[in-house]
């Protein structure tokens, strides 16, 4: 089965703002860079997948009018901080997650382990039977992801794989599971 893990295209918002579950807009040049992840991908795909936040599920109607929504793609809940520049994010309240961002739970929020288990949640319901499947999400999920296929520390995942808007990693599964990966932009 061959499995594109798609990063939505540039959103809307300020640098230096924390974002994860928020729902923000796109910028102006959506379509100039959905056209980029079209060139980018195949044409047909027997199931295309998207977070329900409308950064990714405008890309994934573009990819396909047949889409199936999971939250299990989301982004990072990062609770209380969501939409809150870093730099305004109290000290006391950030510094925990700081010293360990895989294991600790953003103030209201979630953890990046637990982010990491609801996407290989979602990855193991895939249908076995498909040749492939496109999935519209954030570079969270897609790290997480990346990490959890090449046996990866989830710690080591934002330094072993940079990702884009609007790039893709397709990861394919030989006839025992085994995955193969390669990023492509």
């Amino acid at each position: 089965m061959e499995i594109y893990l798609i990063r939505h295209t540039s959103p809307e918002i300020e640098k230096g703002v924390c974002y994860g579950h928020s729902d923000i807009p796109l910028k102006a040049t959506f379509l100039m860079e959905s056209e980029q992840v079209l060139n980018a991908i195949p044409k047909y795909f027997d199931k295309v997948y998207s977070s329900p936040l409308q950064r990714c599920k405008q890309l994934a109607l573009v990819i396909s009018e047949d889409i199936t929504v999971d939250h299990r793609l989301k982004e990072l809940n990062f609770g209380s901080w969501e939409l809150k520049k870093w730099t305004d994010i109290p000290y006391n309240e950030i510094q925990f997650w700081y010293d360990d961002w895989v294991n600790a739970s953003t103030h209201q929020g979630e953890s990046y382990q637990d982010l990491q288990h609801r996407a290989v949640s979602f990855i193991k319901d895939i249908p076995c039977h498909y040749n492939s499947v496109a999935i519209v999400t954030h570079s969270g999920v897609i790290r997480s992801l990346w990490a959890y296929f090449n046996n990866i520390a989830l710690k080591k995942s934002f330094h072993s794989l940079v990702i884009g808007y609007g790039d893709v990693v397709k990861i394919i599964l030989d006839a025992k599971g085994n995955p193969k990966l390669n990023l492509k932009k």
